[in-house]
């Protein structure tokens, strides 16, 4: 009888768990994905309007070049005994 309440309060901790926690958790993240997508999908419409509202396509711009420095002499490094 003790093995069977046992069982019985097993299976129900596993129903709450299961129904009070995964289930909200997986919905909540298809939610946010959802809507992350959605933003994504929107601020690329949004971009996209403002490329063809500029007209044609201008270069983009060149990057820095490097500058380049003098590193001066070359100096071995020597062991000193002491």
């Amino acid at each position: 009888m003790l093995k069977l309440l046992f069982y019985i309060f097993l299976g129900w901790l596993l129903y709450k768990l299961v129904f009070d926690f995964f289930i909200p958790v997986y919905r909540g993240t298809k939610q946010v994905r959802r809507q992350v997508r959605d933003m994504q999908d929107a601020m690329r419409q949004q971009y996209e309007q403002q490329q063809q509202q500029q007209g044609p396509q201008q270069a983009p711009p060149r990057p820095a070049e490097p500058i380049k420095r003098d590193k001066g002499d070359y100096i071995d490094f020597e062991e000193i005994k002491n």
